[in-house]
């Protein structure tokens, strides 16, 4: 790899290689590529994981033809990151023969769940939802365990989310289309610690 100071760490190619072979060998780590940096994130806990059982099934009831998928995306302008959302919503063969890292066309929302380390802030709040809006992606919705409210952003203009709508807990939230869900955000009072 040669490095300079036009380009990223590496170039999304390496990244898939070292991200295959990390896999291999560190247990209990998720990998991403965004903004040009590597990311290590620690595995989901439990309630992390009921957040997203929970959210699957309401999205699968109103939409039965689509599915909260667990898979990688490349993202950002010209497609040089790589992210592993939380939940990934899309018809239910979306990524059918796409590999680890699928193209996000035909994705209508991506979810992420704030996990309890030091990249959070800066991770799900800032680079993701700049990554996400570059790549079109029409909703994101951030599940913000430590603040105890839920946002959803929506209307990506190429470069940001031009709507932005956050609520505490407890409170409904409407996803807009092409979702167009709106969400009892009561039983996430119980799932944070």
């Amino acid at each position: 790899m040669t490095a300079t100071h036009d380009r990223p760490q590496m170039l999304p190619e390496e990244f898939e290689e070292y991200a295959r072979l990390a896999g291999r060998v560190a247990e209990g780590v998720r990998w991403e590529f965004i903004n040009g940096k590597i990311g290590v994130t620690p595995v989901p806990d439990g309630d992390h994981g009921r957040i997203i059982q929970w959210l699957a099934r309401i999205c699968i009831q109103a939409h039965p033809d689509l599915w909260l998928h667990d898979q990688g995306l490349k993202v950002e302008t010209y497609r040089n990151g790589h992210a592993r959302p939380d939940g990934t919503l899309a018809h239910s063969d979306a990524f059918v023969g796409q590999g680890e890292w699928a193209d996000a066309d035909s994705v209508l929302m991506v979810v992420e769940v704030t996990s309890y380390d030091s990249d959070t802030d800066r991770r799900d709040r800032v680079e993701k939802p700049r990554a996400y809006a570059e790549t079109g992606i029409p909703v994101y919705l951030l599940v913000d365990r430590e603040a105890g409210e839920v946002t959803v952003f929506s209307e990506p203009d190429g470069v940001r989310y031009e709507t932005t709508k956050t609520v505490p807990f407890g409170k409904p939230l409407t996803l807009p289309a092409p979702v167009g869900v709106t969400l009892d955000t009561e039983p996430l009072q119980g799932w944070v610690r």
